[in-house]
């Protein structure tokens, strides 16, 4: 039976593992083959890591880091982060990793799903939508870590990658980022609306009630988080957490609904 996901989200930058506020003020919190570890004790559905720097930096994945993260990382992992071709995933995937993310090679190269998709699998492929509201209403899309704007509509974006092939969309909150205020789930409910594909969202859960709320809306989705599962208490001290077996089925169970 299909159920939710419940996913911490690992952003690295200069090799560090580091958390934002709206894509900026990064804070350094600690290394991230440890934290793999830990989330690796705590058995984690499944794990997203993202090299922050390798789009903005012009650059390839860093291959050697993604190979010591999936050695030690014991659930699924995906990865993005400076992902341009079908070659650079198919190295990736050799090295243990069992999704791809993309973001602004699907921009400027929308067909690259397709071509992805045909050597790696449908199931492998995940576009992530960074989505920021507009200041006269609606949501646009953005890459290079929030700082361009594509002139995307993210609800239109989606129903095309759909058509592409993408087998997943992450929608991540530029607006909600490290805010810990809660989902934002009005871009949710729009594009869950018009897609079918399978969906994770990310940016502004604060804590597992914020988790609860969004799968007894929206039933089997990827409930994404990274400051709720590297921070804990008011002053945002540095503890990788992720709730037990218990709080998890309770989390899923008393709230699951198939839609």
């Amino acid at each position: 039976m299909l159920r939710p996901r419940i996913i911490p989200c690992l952003l690295v930058h200069e090799k560090g593992l580091v958390k934002s506020v709206n894509f900026k003020n990064h804070k350094y919190v600690g290394d991230p083959i440890n934290a793999v570890r830990i989330f690796n004790e705590k058995e984690v559905d499944e794990l997203m890591v993202i090299d922050i720097d390798a789009t903005v930096e012009n650059r390839e994945p860093d291959y050697k880091m993604i190979e010591y993260l999936a050695a030690e990382c014991r659930m699924p992992l995906c990865y993005g982060g400076g992902v341009k071709t079908v070659e650079q995933a198919q190295k990736i995937f050799s090295l243990g990793v069992e999704k791809i993310a993309v973001s602004s090679a699907i921009i400027e190269d929308p067909d690259f799903i397709t071509r992805m998709a045909e050597k790696v699998g449908t199931q492998s492929v995940v576009a992530v939508l960074d989505v920021k509201k507009k200041l006269l209403g609606g949501y646009e899309v953005y890459t290079h870590n929030g700082k361009k704007k594509t002139g995307k509509n993210p609800v239109e974006f989606a129903k095309e990658l759909e058509k592409l092939g993408i087998g997943e969309i992450v929608i991540n909150s530029i607006d909600n980022d490290g805010v810990m205020k809660g989902y934002d789930m009005g871009i949710i409910e729009k594009i869950r609306e018009a897609v079918s594909i399978p969906m994770t969202v990310l940016g502004g859960a604060g804590s597992l009630e914020d988790i609860k709320q969004l799968i007894k809306k929206f039933g089997i989705i990827g409930a994404s988080a990274g400051s709720l599962f590297v921070f804990k208490g008011v002053y945002k001290a540095v503890l990788i957490n992720y709730p037990s077996r218990e709080e998890k089925d309770n989390l899923i169970m008393d709230n699951y609904i198939s839609i």
